[in-house]
């Protein structure tokens, strides 16, 4: 009877376990909000997806994502109450391009969490390795940021409001610069003369394997750090985008042949935690 029972609650445990964190929240379907939202869907987990647009309603519910409008400000969010209620809340909202509203950024992170709070179990935050200036060394999780740009002092900004805010119930992925469907980055440089420092290491991430990391994360339930998704490959400038401009039949860029302001971004936590294995190289 003792072994009967013993059997049982392995088992309950067994079941409680694959059950956990199946419903997600992503805060912002947009190139990688909806790719992560797609796969997510395939796996089985329960998705409600965020667009501000009354019109992207019914493409979020024809990949049968339970479509939310939320909108907000740094003062406040419009939404209802129900998308917060998850197992985990993603969210996927980059700063804006306009001044204005790049400055406002942390504080619409801080409207968001307050929204959250006490509904959604975990919170990720998804920001960027533009936490991490260009200063010719190599970065990793425990290096101390230092941007050096607009967008990543309201993106370090946020990511420590988040930890003041929610110190025990936060995680953030900092993504590279992303490429894969619709971001060919044949064109960022393509026909280019003389294009500066073409000996630097690029960063990059595929949407393939930026999606993958947060499936893992998923899965391996290891949350509360903050992981850095870059690609291991770091190849020159020159040689990826000029490689990338032939491979789409785009003119290539010709670069200056010299290194001044770079950085390499790795991750230990990735493989230490999530042991992720990068499917698409750089």
């Amino acid at each position: 009877m003792a072994n009967y029972k013993a059997n049982y609650l392995s088992l309950a445990q067994m079941i409680s376990d694959n059950t956990t964190h199946k419903t997600v929240s992503i805060l912002g379907c947009g190139w990688f909000g909806l790719a992560l939202a797609k796969k997510l869907i395939g796996s089985n987990y329960t998705v409600k997806g965020s667009t501000t647009s009354q019109g992207k309603l019914a493409i979020l519910q024809v990949e049968n994502i339970q479509p939310f409008l939320v909108n907000f400000t740094a003062e406040a969010v419009v939404a209802d109450p129900r998308f917060f209620e998850a197992d985990t809340l993603f969210i996927c909202i980059p700063p804006k391009r306009n001044s204005t509203e790049l400055l406002d950024y942390p504080q619409k992170i801080n409207s968001i969490l307050t929204a959250a709070k006490d509904k959604s179990k975990h919170v990720v935050l998804i920001s960027s390795t533009s936490v991490h200036a260009d200063e010719n060394k190599i970065v990793n999780e425990t290096s101390e940021p230092h941007p050096d740009t607009d967008s990543g002092k309201v993106v370090l900004a946020a990511e420590i409001l988040f930890k003041q805010l929610l110190p025990e119930n936060c995680t953030v992925i900092r993504f590279a610069g992303l490429i894969g469907p619709d971001r060919n980055p044949g064109r960022f440089f393509a026909g280019k003369s003389n294009v500066p420092n073409g000996l630097a290491p690029v960063n990059l991430i595929h949407q393939t394997d930026a999606v993958g990391i947060a499936i893992k994360l998923l899965e391996k339930q290891a949350f509360g750090r903050t992981y850095n998704a870059c690609s291991p490959n770091h190849p020159a400038k020159m040689e990826f985008y000029t490689n990338a401009a032939k491979s789409t039949g785009l003119a290539a860029p010709d670069f200056i042949a010299e290194k001044k302001d770079w950085k390499i971004v790795e991750s230990i936590n990735v493989p230490e935690f999530l042991g992720y294995k990068f499917e698409v190289g750089i």
